[in-house]
């Protein structure tokens, strides 16, 4: 009889052990351990999104075309309905990898792709040599482009400055500056005098390097909005 009382005595750390693994009042689910997902960044999914198809009655100004396997933005559009013949639709298309325009027709309710073109906001960090480079601030990707690509719009572009970079099969495509820029006068001619009631400007030269007309009453050191669109002063900032 001790030496079953004895045994039960080594045996009983064991099978306390078990029962933690058996006893419905564990901790352990009977069910396996699923791991969390780790949930894609919207910069990495948003940018294959699928091509939707349209018709020729939902064209407008601004509608992402694919057109002969490249995007198109329209600029342009006009419905015909001639007295005689089917009806058409009339665009005037900007090639967003080349910059070409052109004239293209679509008869009324033909079935059009539309172009996977999508927009991300980026900051300008820093040019490195030629190219420049653009990060997102939540992924921290870098995008680069090159002075060929970015093209006039050099002149406006300043670091820590938001742009919109846009993407099409996981390419970048274009550059969308904002509208309007802060950017600070470095040089002017403080000499030039002129009734400033009669609206008289002077070019004066912006720390991005771009030069604009200005008031007369603008001097060095002082910051001033431009309109990127037009390349006009607008105001003081």
């Amino acid at each position: 009889m001790e030496g079953i009382a004895s045994l039960k005595l080594k045996l009983s750390p064991f099978s306390s052990i078990m029962s933690t693994f058996t006893s419905p009042s564990s901790s352990f689910s009977s069910n396996p351990s699923l791991l969390p997902m780790r949930t894609p960044s919207s910069s990495s999914t948003t940018r294959f999104l699928r091509i939707y198809a349209l018709t020729s009655n939902d064209i407008k100004v601004g509608t992402n075309l694919e057109v002969d396997g490249a995007p198109w933005r329209v600029l342009e559009f006009l419905h015909v309905k001639p007295g005689k013949g089917a009806a058409f639709v009339r665009t005037k298309l900007k090639n967003y990898v080349t910059g070409n325009t052109v004239e293209k027709t679509f008869r009324a309710g033909s079935s059009i792709d539309e172009a996977n073109v999508v927009k991300e906001t980026k900051q300008f960090s820093y040019k490195d040599g030629s190219q420049y480079v653009f990060m997102d601030l939540n992924t921290f990707e870098e995008s680069r482009l090159g002075e060929s690509e970015v093209g006039d719009k050099t002149k406006w572009l300043k670091e820590g400055m938001d742009c919109n970079l846009l993407f099409w099969n996981g390419k970048v495509i274009d550059l969308d500056l904002p509208i309007t820029v802060k950017l600070t006068v470095v040089d002017v001619d403080p000499g030039l005098k002129g009734d400033t009631a009669q609206g008289g400007s002077k070019p004066a030269t912006l720390d991005t390097g771009a030069v604009v007309n200005v008031p007369l009453f603008v001097n060095i050191g002082e910051e001033i909005m431009v309109d990127t669109r037009t390349g006009q002063y607008m105001s003081r900032a």
